[in-house]
């Protein structure tokens, strides 16, 4: 083998995600020379972030106001407390989750809208909360452009600034190691590189990726043992590596079985690895059932946009560990999306006119692309019984359904609706009646729609199962995104770590649960502490 390539700079970061791009955006600001390496290929600059949705949890912005929205961060950071639900000691994401309540409009909002992003009007409202309050009012804001605009523009403004100079990128370069001298990092090192630096900063994801193992390894106790199908929806390198390395040079890691997953996965058409995973957006108004066609209850019926947590724990209890949501054409038109910047056309590429359609008429275009690219996990049918014979020959483990249990749930919820609201005796029902009064869920909510209708047909059943998303636990760091040592919680000299790797701040900013868009804010929030503070 031949020498390994040596470079020398004032900060490496390792990791060309959202929150190392940031990262070395605000390092140029100040003159820094910056080598950002990234196991990836240069295709896929930005990471996962590029093929999200977009959508950025913000705190009191214009768009709320314009809403006549009343947020602040007092209530923002109640909100957040409640979900986090953080455990006594949990002292840096404490610190962090409120930072991120008290100056996301400074801190993401003006960075990103500095940078060209532009945001949709009309403000969503995820995680609501089920048993315990989640957000209060509407805060997911959504990019237009979804999240591969937020990465185009970070990159054209490294790209394009002044000091572009003092950057140098590698990639499809692995870290392996990162280089101590007297206890302060001095470098990283990887198979045929080697880089010396001032500083480091680590900033390569979660441990929800990779082939899976250090997540099954990292599960959470009270959730049981692992599903036996679980779909990768996080980046292929977020193996938890550096974290093994962060350790090894004394740092705290911590909180890594807090992992935010998603219940309503299907194998991506594109089989890009195994086990790979799209995250569908859940209907509001499908049933959801188990694999013997029982309707889901814990207590309560599970509910789209409510409480991600509770949604998972409650599959993770059924037969099989996996559910079937039940609806048809038209409901699935108007409700059904992907988390994902490749099925969602006409926000990724900007279709003014495609978007208008999608609001006043539904998207039947991506129903009838996820029918026909997902039929292992998709079922369209004529009639119940069909329906329910294509449900048959996909359940696994050998269940099957009860078939009438399974007409009987159907029918009585037909019949429900069809009495009115005012004599919906559903929780589900009387949530969607609640969404319906909050004009940016109306639009895309169906109004009472029955399942057996002829007019709506054909039925869809859709199988999901859970799917990897991302690692609410990381490496532990204090305000200034500096990593602290296990022994005696102190700044490890010259280690700094950023976004997902750091739990989105303080080695577990979320505590055990997330009020969605947290991440993307998280990733730059992360990225502009650790810029400014970095010393020169």
């Amino acid at each position: 083998m031949g020498e390994a390539a040596t470079y020398q700079t004032d900060v490496v970061i390792a990791g060309a995600g959202l929150a190392g791009l940031v990262t070395a955006c605000e390092l140029l600001d100040r003159g820094r020379r910056v080598l950002l390496i990234d196991r990836d290929a240069r295709g896929n600059l930005g990471g996962l972030a590029r093929e999200s949705f977009g959508g950025v949890h913000l705190i009191d912005t214009p768009h709320q106001r314009r809403l006549r929205i009343r947020d602040t961060p007092e209530l923002a950071w109640r909100d957040w407390q409640s979900v986090a639900d953080y455990d006594d000691a949990d002292h840096w994401p404490r610190v962090w989750g409120r930072f991120y309540c008290e100056n996301s409009g400074e801190y993401i909002h003006e960075f990103l809208r500095a940078k060209g992003v532009e945001f949709l009007p009309l403000v969503n409202w995820a995680e609501r909360g089920l048993h315990t309050p989640g957000n209060s009012v509407p805060r997911w804001h959504i990019a237009w452009g979804l999240g591969h605009d937020i990465v185009a523009r970070v990159t054209a403004a490294i790209e394009n600034h002044s000091h572009r100079d003092r950057l140098t990128l590698l990639f499809e370069t692995e870290v392996s190691d990162i280089e101590m001298t007297n206890g302060r990092a001095s470098g990283v090192r990887g198979p045929g590189v080697r880089v010396q630096a001032d500083h480091v900063v680590v900033a390569s994801g979660g441990v929800c990726g990779g082939d899976l193992s250090t997540l099954r390894a990292n599960w959470r106790k009270d959730w049981g043992n692992p599903p036996p199908v679980i779909l990768n929806g996080a980046h292929k390198f977020g193996d938890g590596l550096l974290h093994r390395q962060a350790r090894a040079a004394g740092a705290a890691v911590t909180h890594l079985d807090l992992q935010w997953h998603y219940a309503a996965g299907v194998h991506h058409p594109a089989r890009r690895r195994e086990a790979d995973g799209l995250s569908l957006v859940p209907p509001r108004s499908a049933l959801w059932l188990n694999a013997r066609g029982e309707r889901i209850l814990n207590p309560g019926p599970m509910i789209a946009y409510s409480d991600t947590r509770h949604l998972v724990s409650s599959v993770l209890k059924q037969p099989g560990q996996y559910s079937w949501q039940v609806l048809n054409f038209k409901i699935a038109a108007r409700e059904l999306a992907v988390s994902g910047c490749d099925y969602m056309t006409a926000f990724r590429y900007k279709q003014r006119l495609g978007l208008a359609r999608t609001v006043l008429f539904g998207n039947p275009g991506l129903v009838t692309r996820l029918i026909r690219d997902c039929p292992d996990d998709i079922v369209a049918a004529g009639t119940l019984a069909e329906l329910m014979d294509g449900m048959d020959r996909r359940n696994l483990f050998g269940l099957k359904l009860d078939r009438e249990a399974m007409e009987r749930t159907i029918r009585e919820w037909d019949a429900m609706l069809e009495r009115g609201p005012a004599y919906f005796n559903d929780d589900q029902l009387r949530r969607i009646a609640t969404s319906r009064a909050y004009r940016g869920d109306r639009v895309r909510t169906s109004k009472f729609q029955p399942i057996l209708d002829p007019r709506a047909r054909p039925l869809i059943a859709i199988r999901e199962f859970i799917l990897a998303r991302k690692s609410l636990g990381g490496i532990q760091t204090d305000l200034a995104c500096r990593v602290l040592r296990a022994c005696d919680g102190q700044p490890i000299g010259g280690l700094y770590a950023v976004g997902e790797a750091a739990g989105f701040g303080g080695g577990g900013a979320h505590g055990k649960g997330s009020l969605e868009g947290t991440f993307l804010g998280g990733c730059v929030l992360t990225g502009r502490v650790a810029g400014r503070s970095i010393p020169t």
